[in-house]
């Protein structure tokens, strides 16, 4: 779409995930010798991820709420730009109270937790609507370093 070369796994628009082997365009070559941009620093890139507590906090016992900060969470190679789900690197995973819960509007760095007690830290693909509750969301200014995070890699929270 308008010469993208990304896709979006949700609706499917777009062309299909680049495989090994594959070619992209990217232009003409260059003329000279090219400089890579220097990428701004990071002077915490283990630091904890920061978040205001979600919507629907409260579907949690205050042992849950603490759970999602003081323990550790380890990506899972179930990830991609929609979501990252995270499991418990050294923990249990959090449980929401039982009950029906309406779609609701979703935001980059939405946490939901959905009934295996594993979060999603939603991407930047992330479906405009959920079902499960959301505990937090991540601050925007620390949006940048949870969309690089990659399978395998922890992750921690901190209130901001």
């Amino acid at each position: 779409v308008l010469g993208s070369r990304s896709a979006d796994t949700l609706s499917g628009i777009g062309p299909a995930p680049l495989r090994a082997g594959d070619r992209v365009a990217v232009g003409p070559p260059p003329r000279g010798a090219v400089a890579l941009p220097a990428a701004p620093a990071d002077p915490a890139p283990d630091a904890p991820l920061r978040i205001v507590w979600g919507p629907r906090d409260d579907w949690f016992d205050a042992a849950g709420r603490d759970r999602l900060i003081s323990q550790a969470w380890r990506v899972s190679p179930q990830s991609d730009r929609v979501g990252a789900r995270l499991e418990p690197a050294d923990g249990a995973p959090l449980r929401p109270r039982d009950g029906d819960l309406p779609s609701e509007g979703m935001v980059a760095g939405a946490i939901q937790v959905p009934p295996s007690g594993e979060p999603v830290l939603f991407g930047a693909d992330h479906p405009v609507t959920g079902g499960y509750p959301v505990i937090a969301v991540v601050v925007h200014a620390d949006l940048p370093r949870a969309a690089q995070l990659r399978p395998g890699d922890v992750v921690r929270f901190a209130e901001a």
